[in-house]
């Protein structure tokens, strides 16, 4: 078999026919990404592979990290060159790893480069691919966008950002992809933390409203909110430790809001009654104007504190939280069910075992009209491995329905990132492809080619408002 040909990854006839046919010729509409949308605003030109590939990928950066690579290599000061080449180096050791079948789909789709990198090569590959970036207008940023048929961009976003590159994407008739804000509330979260004071202080800043308790710091908020609506937002994304569901009146919460405002310590406790309370609030928000609330639970964040000091936060030193609690979820999607103030919800279950438990509580708050208003999200992070997609998968088609899937997305800061998605829709196709083969499936084509185009793309679509 060719290494990475045509029919990569399907390995039966309806494989082929699900991907081929149906999959790959499918738009993508990547919901969650931490891409820069100014540089979509200039058209980046990448000076070399490096800088595209390479910057701010810590996927890329775990990996050179495990075959020893100095830091100076990874995120130092040394080059561009050689960066790339001791990347280079680590390739042929990562046999099983999703960043060695992303980095050579990456290679063959964007630069034509079918040879597995290597040490031996790497001169070569580094020739050929910045002699494409430097004189081929299809590499510059838009380019990219356009030759992988990426209808919609979601970047991840600051309450507080002004948002000015996209109002001028927006406008942008050049531009035939969607690029809208994403609202990630991440800071106003961590009340118990040295930042929060100086934040709210920002944010109050930015609104024109001095927050002094917890009704002006949802005052600022919900303006906050109205201006990201405005600017296209539909989506909302939470990185949790956990969700826990504990309940406090306002009162409670303001004396704790306004005790962290003056410096005192706030406990951990606290600081969960404190999340819950603006989770609740910030829900009922969502509903109001449409979004989708994006949950991530189980990571345990910054655990190498000497590597933290060093190169700071989203460098590759965060990990799966094992002992992480997921029973909240259930009382918190419940208080804004009774209330009729439930979101579309997407549930990110970091830690792999949480699969199961995800899907009977996200399956446990269905709406009429709604295709799993509240449903699993993809399998990401640390598992959007050939393995943990499709696991995630098996596990959503058993406590759920899988053809009400809304699909993939890359969680990328890189451009080139894009052929994740059909990394994704090859291991679909394939599963299925099995399914179909073993029996378990009739061979419906009809039927089938719903399912496929539905979860690669239309069901993305219709669930985010796109």
């Amino acid at each position: 078999m060719t290494f990475m040909d045509k029919n990569f990854l399907l390995a039966g006839k309806t494989a082929e026919i699900l991907y081929h046919d149906f999959a790959s010729e499918m738009p993508i509409i990547d919901y969650h990404c931490h891409i820069d949308a100014g540089e979509i605003l200039e058209n980046k030109q990448f000076t070399d592979i490096s800088e595209a590939w390479l910057g701010g990928d810590h996927y890329k950066w775990r990996l050179m990290r495990a075959c020893g690579i100095e830091e100076k290599y990874i995120t130092g000061d040394s080059s561009g060159f050689e960066k790339f080449m001791a990347f280079a180096k680590t390739m042929p050791r990562a046999a099983g790893n999703p960043v060695y079948h992303w980095t050579h789909l990456e290679l063959q789709r964007f630069f034509g480069c079918k040879k597995p990198l290597c040490s031996e090569n790497a001169q070569e590959i580094w020739d050929s691919c910045n002699e494409k970036l430097s004189s081929n207008g299809r590499l510059r940023v838009r380019g990219i966008i356009d030759c992988m048929r990426v209808e919609a961009i979601v970047t991840t976003d600051d309450p507080i950002d002004d948002l000015e590159n996209h109002k001028q994407l927006a406008t942008d008739e050049t531009l035939k992809t969607k690029v809208l804000p994403g609202w990630r509330p991440g800071h106003i979260m961590d009340i118990e933390t040295n930042d929060f004071t100086s934040y709210v202080t920002r944010l109050g800043e930015k609104t024109g409203i001095k927050i002094e308790d917890y009704s002006a710091l949802k005052t600022a908020l919900l303006q906050r909110l109205n201006y990201f609506n405005e600017a296209g937002c539909r989506t909302a994304d939470h990185g949790l430790h956990q969700l826990s569901y504990l309940p406090i009146s306002d009162e409670q919460i303001n004396k704790i809001v306004i005790k962290s405002l003056k410096g005192e310590p706030v406990s951990s406790a606290e600081a969960e009654q404190y999340r819950c309370a603006l989770m609740i609030f910030l829900g009922k928000e969502y509903a109001k104007m449409g979004w989708v609330s994006e949950l991530h639970v189980g990571v345990m964040r910054n655990v190498n504190t000497n590597m933290y000091n060093k190169v700071g936060a989203n460098t590759g030193f965060d990990c799966i939280d094992p002992g992480a609690q997921i029973s909240g979820l259930a009382g918190y999607l419940n208080e804004l069910n009774i209330t009729d103030t439930l979101p579309k919800t997407l549930i990110f279950s970091i830690n792999p075992n949480f699969d199961t438990a995800v899907n009977t509580i996200a399956g446990s708050f269905p709406q009429e009209g709604i295709k799993s208003k509240v449903q699993q999200g993809s399998a990401w992070w640390f598992n959007d491995t050939f393995y943990g997609m499709e696991q995630q998968l098996k596990s959503f088609a058993e406590g759920g329905v899988l053809a009400n899937f809304v699909g993939m997305l890359t969680d990328s800061r890189s451009f080139l990132s894009y052929p994740r998605h059909e990394y994704f829709r090859r291991i679909l196709c394939n599963l299925i492809g099995e399914w179909v083969d073993s029996g378990k499936y009739p061979s419906d084509m009809k039927h089938l080619e719903i399912i496929i185009k539905d979860i690669s793309y239309n069901n993305a679509k219709s669930f985010f408002g796109f």
